[in-house]
């Protein structure tokens, strides 16, 4: 058996009505033919959609097809036990030249229910913003179900979701059930379970070339929505130079920001589970068990469980995500 190592993978790209030119511009990923691309999935378990791995002597493999070969030596043996063949963790980048549409994802138990999937819980970290660029997550006020239908029929959605103001480096949190949309102008990198059960609320009555409008999940949301009003939206947290910094910690994923101009080492000896990171600025090499790996902005690795530990050196600086699945209590 061909031993693991730090695997990249095949760059899925996906034209988006809403998609632009930044995945080229910015991140260099050439999307060829396709008009735009609106997203990239970077790592992918989604039926359809699996990632194929890029280089090295597992080079044309899949994802799926390496889970059932390593299993816990790959994900982790509780990440394996918990979610057998399936990867529980979909990596994405996602350039959005127009506004997204107003959505909400289910919760497990809904997903379950209606789709035999997991639900949908995501962070977002802005990669890149144009100036006045804004986003949408959850509401500007006290809300309940019959308020929110108040101000849907009545056209009126907008006037009742909270809308923030983004720049780069400002990070999002996202649980299920959280009605929110992505604005024009954004590049970010998004971290999420693996489900692609997207409930479309309101999509600013556009229509694709043909002149059809997508289909929307008016009835199915209102289940799905968490009308609870909160005081802040947004991940506040400290930068700091050559040391992690805790981003999000949620029973799906735990999301750290490192930001080094030197050489810095990670240690899972007490986690059993992968580590995905997510170059975000700069170069960085990736050493492991004596070979290295050469990252840069745009690049994702998913580091095997099996690797119990990192070095990541640099001849200038780099900025990445690292994330993984948390240990259960």
């Amino acid at each position: 058996m061909t031993a693991l190592y730090p695997l990249k993978f095949r760059t899925i790209f996906k034209d988006k009505l809403w998609g632009g030119k930044k995945i080229k511009t910015i991140l260099n990923k050439d999307f060829g033919p396709l008009p735009n691309c609106g997203e990239t999935w970077e790592i992918s378990g989604v039926e359809g959609n699996i990632s194929e791995v890029a280089e090295g002597a597992l080079a044309g493999k899949d994802l799926k097809s390496l889970i059932q070969e390593y299993q816990g030596e790959l994900v982790g043996n509780k990440v394996y036990n918990k979610f057998q063949d399936e990867f529980p963790l979909l990596v994405k980048f996602i350039d959005a030249n127009d506004d997204l549409s107003i959505q909400v994802h289910p919760d497990d138990k809904l997903a379950k229910e209606r789709h035999n999937s997991f639900g949908k819980t995501e962070m977002w970290y802005i990669f890149q913003a144009d100036e006045g660029s804004k986003l949408i997550s959850g509401f500007n006020q006290p809300m309940s179900k019959e308020k929110y239908l108040e101000a849907f029929n009545a056209g009126k959605l907008t006037d009742i979701l909270n809308q923030e103001p983004v720049q780069a480096d400002d990070v999002f949190f996202l649980p299920a059930g959280r009605v929110h949309t992505i604005g024009k102008g954004l590049l970010l990198a998004e971290i999420q379970q693996t489900s692609d059960i997207t409930y479309r609320i309101y999509d600013f009555d556009r229509t694709d070339a043909e002149g059809n409008a997508r289909e929307l999940h008016v009835e199915e949301a209102l289940d799905a929505i968490d009308y609870q009003h909160y005081d802040s939206y947004k991940t506040d947290y400290e930068p700091q130079l050559n040391k992690p910094v805790k981003l999000v910690s949620c029973p799906y994923f735990e999301t750290f920001r490192i930001e080094a101009n030197q050489a810095i080492e990670r240690n899972y000896q007490e986690l059993d589970s992968f580590v995905i990171y997510v170059c975000m600025e700069g170069e960085a090499e990736i050493m492991a068990d004596g070979k290295g790996y050469s990252m840069k902005k745009g690049d994702s690795y998913l580091i095997p469980a099996s690797i119990k530990h990192t070095k990541l050196t640099t001849s200038s600086s780099f900025k990445m995500l690292e994330s993984f699945v948390p240990q259960e209590k």
